[in-house]
């Protein structure tokens, strides 16, 4: 699956609106839900920002980036989170 696709892209920020599932056998993409928001799987507790490290590693492998270049701007619960990416 491509992320690129689902970026919503604003000059030369995106974002990727992101449903979390913790404590997965694997970090993987799971699927799309409605309204372009991806469901990904991560392999980590999500305790001491563990998940969200893991995330961002993730993210940043799969989109070809540095990990500086994703940050998580919102999350409204641990599970439902915004991802800004800076091209």
């Amino acid at each position: 699956m491509d992320l690129n696709e689902y970026i919503k892209r604003e000059w030369n920020i995106g974002y990727l609106d992101l449903r979390i599932i913790p404590n997965a056998k694997k970090t993987m993409i799971w699927w799309l839900m409605g309204d372009w928001k991806l469901k990904i799987r991560i392999s980590t507790i999500p305790e001491d920002w563990k998940a969200n490290k893991e995330l961002i590693l993730f993210l940043s492998k799969q989109l070809k980036l540095k990990k500086n270049q994703l940050q998580i701007v919102s999350w409204f619960t641990f599970q439902n989170k915004l991802v800004k990416i800076d091209f």
